[in-house]
């Protein structure tokens, strides 16, 4: 799906012990699969259904979604930095597809 765009804001530096904030958007419909296009041809289903954040390869932060959830998911959670280290967020479709950061 070439409209998904995944975004991240994450502090560039941050001492050990402090705590930062971190941002998440993805560019996504989340197309319920309930909902008709102008010629009423039904949109079929299209939903991010998981959303993971990792840190050093750990998770330090997952969410599961439903189709209730709105067009362009975001989310924001504070991490406590206790080494250096490198993130990876990884947003997952139905369809199978992954969204990684």
């Amino acid at each position: 799906m070439s409209d998904v765009k995944p975004r991240v804001r994450v502090p560039k530096t941050a001492e050990v012990g402090e705590e930062i904030e971190i941002k998440t958007l993805i560019r996504h419909p989340m197309h319920s699969g309930r909902v008709v296009d102008g010629d009423g041809n039904t949109i079929p289903r299209q939903i991010i259904t998981s959303f993971v954040a990792k840190f050093n390869g750990e998770t330090i932060f997952h969410v599961d979604m439903k189709p209730s959830v709105s067009a362009n998911p975001y989310f924001t959670f504070p991490f406590t930095v206790n080494e250096s280290g490198t993130f990876e967020f990884i947003w997952t479709e139905d369809t199978g597809e992954e969204f990684t950061l």
